[in-house]
């Protein structure tokens, strides 16, 4: 079972700070949404109002249909994950697993019986006698999974849980999430600075900045097609240049900037406000120094090795600094510092967006 979960106008005020200001938003049964932004932008009272623990101070929650407001956390079809797990160190792991249907009056065999399903749900067969103080990180994330899995919430809710595990874990438990969410089919609602993790998993992702939602969309959308400066520059690597709007047609726009005049995309929403030029490092060529459309002179700086990719900086005539960002694949050559060149970009890999990055 899974249910859809809407916030209508949804505010949070804490004194005079607003915390989340009128959130409009409806997650899908079944879905992995998530709500990516850095610290203090709201993300963390909005799990926290869903699951009952914080109450909204306008607007309304529903969950599968129904007007949650002044139901408790326990009244409330769903599961919390927090950032710190809160297993319990003297339990073994099933009865760690199995701890919300002991409250439910479940007995112990049907309880037992119950928490190895899980463990093999979440790959971890034979777990269920071992203490938590025996178990890696990544393990104790699945207990934790499991543990919220055996109450059959609708919804799940995870408070940044892999916050606390090493990159590669990271990386693993990532898939791993996803597959059990899969399996399971219910709705999980997670929690994110990290923009790598809520490109990764997600069906959909809210960026939030100052309490307010920015965008919400799925993954590609966000990254290729943001609505504005900050979800831009949040979500990824960014160049970008001031300048002025000029000549407009057919969605694009000539873009005066003290480097030159370029040409790009113009964002819908971006005539007569103020903009700035944003093209990603991966989207910058290198070449000759020879003129053409879309090139910016530069001065070659550093040139960063980072595996799998090699980051050159190099900064223009009039001091702003740009990245490129070339694949390590044995064929890119890389120039010398000092040398000079140009950065090239594809007028429809450009964007000219609105440099607003939360309240108007």
């Amino acid at each position: 079972m899974s249910a859809a979960v809407e916030l209508d106008d949804v505010s949070c005020d804490f004194g005079r700070f607003r915390a989340v200001d009128h959130v409009n938003v409806a997650v899908k049964p079944g879905e992995f949404f998530s709500f990516l932004g850095p610290s203090g932008c709201g993300k963390t009272t909005i799990l926290r109002m869903i699951s009952g623990f914080t109450n909204p101070s306008e607007g309304i929650i529903r969950i599968g249909g129904k007007d949650v407001r002044g139901r408790r956390p326990n009244q409330r079809p769903t599961a919390l994950i927090f950032q710190n797990l809160a297993l319990f160190p003297l339990m073994p792991v099933w009865e760690n697993i199995a701890f919300g249907l002991e409250v439910r009056g479940e007995d112990k065999a049907r309880r037992r019986a119950k928490a190895e399903e899980l463990l093999r749900l979440v790959d971890l067969p034979g777990a269920e006698d071992k203490m938590i103080g025996q178990l890696s990180g990544g393990q104790r994330q699945r207990v934790a999974i499991a543990r919220a899995l055996a109450v059959e919430p609708q919804v799940m809710l995870l408070d940044e849980p892999l916050s606390a595990l090493d990159l590669k874990l990271r990386q693993h438990m990532r898939a791993e999430l996803r597959a059990i969410q899969k399996r399971t089919g219910v709705t999980f609602i997670y929690i994110t600075h990290d923009q790598g993790e809520a490109l990764a998993m997600s069906d959909r992702v809210g960026v939030m900045s100052q309490g307010r939602l920015q965008q919400v969309a799925d993954p590609r959308e966000i990254y290729n097609s943001p609505v504005n400066g900050f979800v831009a520059s949040f979500v990824g690597e960014m160049n970008i240049l001031k300048g002025e709007v000029e000549q407009v047609a057919d969605g694009f726009a000539s873009f005066a900037t003290p480097h030159g005049t370029f040409r790009a995309r113009l964002a819908g929403d971006a005539r007569g406000a103020p903009v700035k030029l944003y093209i990603r490092p991966e989207h910058m060529v290198l070449g000759a120094d020879d003129g053409g459309e879309n090139a910016v002179p530069v001065t070659i700086g550093d040139i960063a090795f980072e595996g799998n990719f090699i980051t050159v900086s190099a900064t223009t005539d009039t001091g702003a600094q740009l990245t490129a960002e070339l694949r390590n694949d044995g064929v890119a050559r890389l120039p010398e510092g000092g040398a000079r060149m140009a950065m090239r970009f594809d007028s429809q890999r450009a964007m000219i967006l609105p440099d607003e990055t939360a309240r108007g």
